[in-house]
Formats: C-alpha cells, sequence, structure tokens
C-alpha cells in the first residue's frame, strides 16, 4: 500500500528557498570529486566508499581507486588484494568485496554497464535503498528522493516537525524532487542538511527556509530528528574495537602472511591472542583472508 508523503504547504516556494540557497552554497562542496561526474559505475563506486566513512576521508582516496578500477569489468577481474590495498584507511573492508561482488554481476547480468532500475540495481551485491536511488537521481536524473542522514534530518525538522518512519520519509523525498532536477534537488538538501541543518548546533538563524518555512522552527518542542528515519545513530567507539583490529590485520597482511603467533601484535592486541584469532577467523570466513592451515593468514 503506498505511503502518504508529509504535505508541503507551498511545495514551490520550499524549493525555491533551497535551490537559491545551494546556488551560491554548492560551491564550497562541488570541490568533491565525485560531484564532477554523472558516470553511474563512478557514482555507485563513490556512494560504497561514503557508507560510514568521513567525505573528507573518501575525497582523498576516490580519484586512485576510481582510476585502479574505471569500469565494473576492471574491479571484476581485480585481485582481493589488489583491492584491499586500493581500499586501506577507508574502513569496513566488506565494502570492498560487496563492490567487487556488483562488479562481477554487471559484467555476468548487464554486459558491464550499471542499470537505471531501482529493482535491477537493489539486486546487486551490497546495494541497498539508498546506493541505488543516488545513482538514479545523481547519474540517471531519475526523480527519487535520496535519504541520507542529512536529508532525513531536514525532512524530519523542517518539512514533518515530526519524526518519519523510514516509509514516510522515503515518499516525502520522492515527492519533492522537482521535475528534471533530481541531481541538483538531491544534493541541495544534502548540503543543507550538511552545512546549516547540522545534527548538533543547527544554523537555524540565516537558514534560507526562515522561521516560518521550518515545521520544526513554527511548533517547537524537542528536536523532531531524534530517532527518523535516515538519520544517524551514534556509533560505538572505534578505538580498541574489533573494527579497529580487523582493519590491522587487513594492513599486516598486506605486507606479507602473518602466522599464528603474530596475530595479536598486528592486531595491536598483545595480550589478547584468543581475540586476535576469532577476529582473523571472522575475516577468512568473509574472504577477505586466508588461512593457511595453521591459525596463520594471507591474501586470498
Amino acid at each position: 500500500m503506498p505511503v502518504t508523503p508529509v504535505p508541503v504547504s507551498v511545495p514551490g516556494s520550499f524549493r525555491a528557498a533551497v535551490l537559491d540557497w545551494w546556488g551560491q552554497a554548492r560551491h564550497g562542496r562541488d570541490v568533491l570529486p565525485w560531484r564532477a561526474t554523472r558516470d553511474p559505475w563512478a557514482v555507485l563506486v563513490s556512494e560504497t566508499m561514503l557508507v560510514q566513512t568521513q567525505a573528507g576521508r573518501v575525497a582523498g582516496r576516490y580519484p586512485e581507486v576510481l582510476a585502479r578500477f574505471p569500469t565494473p569489468a576492471a574491479l571484476a577481474s581485480a585481485p582481493v588484494g589488489e583491492l584491499l590495498a586500493a581500499w586501506v584507511g577507508l574502513g569496513y573492508n566488506r565494502r570492498a568485496l560487496w563492490l567487487r561482488d556488483a562488479a562481477r554481476q554487471l559484467v555476468e547480468r548487464h554486459g558491464g554497464r550499471v542499470p537505471d532500475d531501482l529493482s535491477a540495481l537493489q539486486a546487486l551485491a551490497g546495494v541497498g535503498p539508498y546506493t541505488a536511488r543516488a545513482v538514479l537521481a545523481f547519474a540517471f536524473e531519475r526523480p527519487v528522493g535520496v535519504v541520507d542522514t542529512n536529508v532525513g534530518r531536514v525532512l524530519a525538522r523542517a518539512v514533518a516537525g515530526a519524526a518519519l518512519s523510514p516509509g514516510r520519509a522515503q515518499a516525502t523525498a520522492d515527492a519533492l524532487v522537482p521535475s528534471g532536477q533530481a541531481r541538483s534537488w538531491n544534493l541541495a538538501l544534502m548540503d543543507l542538511g550538511a552545512l546549516r541543518c547540522r545534527p548538533r548546533r543547527p544554523a537555524c538563524e540565516g537558514c534560507p527556509l526562515g522561521a516560518g518555512g521550518c515545521a520544526w522552527r513554527r511548533s517547537g518542542g524537542d528536536d523532531p530528528a531524534h530517532g527518523s528515519a535516515g538519520t544517524s545513530r551514534p556509533q560505538a567507539s572505534f578505538a580498541g574495537s574489533d573494527r579497529q583490529g580487523r582493519g590491522r590485520l587487513v594492513r599486516a597482511v598486506l605486507a606479507g602472511p602473518v602466522g599464528a603467533a603474530a596475530l595479536a601484535e598486528a592486531a595491536g592486541w598483545p595480550d589478547e591472542p584468543e581475540r586476535a584469532a576469532r577476529v582473523a577467523a571472522a575475516l577468512v570466513a568473509e574472504g577477505l583472508l586466508a588461512g593457511d592451515g595453521a591459525g596463520g593468514v594471507h591474501l586470498p
């Protein structure tokens, strides 16, 4: 059953205010390297890299990754070691394998091209509703809303004045897209959330929507973005986490095989050999590393 979007009292004025503001604000954001492309593969690569990784970190690595794997076919045939070496420092190495699996599916099912169909995109490894819609909007100009954490915050605060379910957030985002301007509109909403409608200390003074154009400022009360669909949740500390140890192990193996006795030191847990062995076994099970039969690991 279709979900009803949140009504906007004067949608044309709302869109005009956001786009007029973005006409100036975008220049500081257009330096992000993926903003310069409409190539669907390049968009898919950038969106995969950006999942739970700061834009600044991705910006420094994106040109290199794309140069090494400029097409799905180039990545589909790449050894795991080459891919992981390109991914060092980006975190969540499983995303790199998902991207390679998606590249193989694109070669096998779509002749090496990225499809412009939502269902076909979501059938690719590691591609969820957000990434699929980002490819459709940014590469193909399809009229879909792209609900990242910044957009989710703007929708809850400015449009609804209340927390939104995932379905209603998506329906509202879709309904707001101006005809023929999917790319610009989604980028504008993202930048409004990143630069003005921030998670903490939102810059309400000088907001292009003004007090009358924001449902939260009209009604007052607690921040409606808390717990709303699309908004980010606090992450557990990275320092000392299994995620940190996983990254250290992968970087160590890129320099050469790591024997069982050296796992704990390589993971940064010299006094926790059992923990290091458990994390190494998980990396082997996921296909990121291979076991040597004696408890050690090396590249697949």
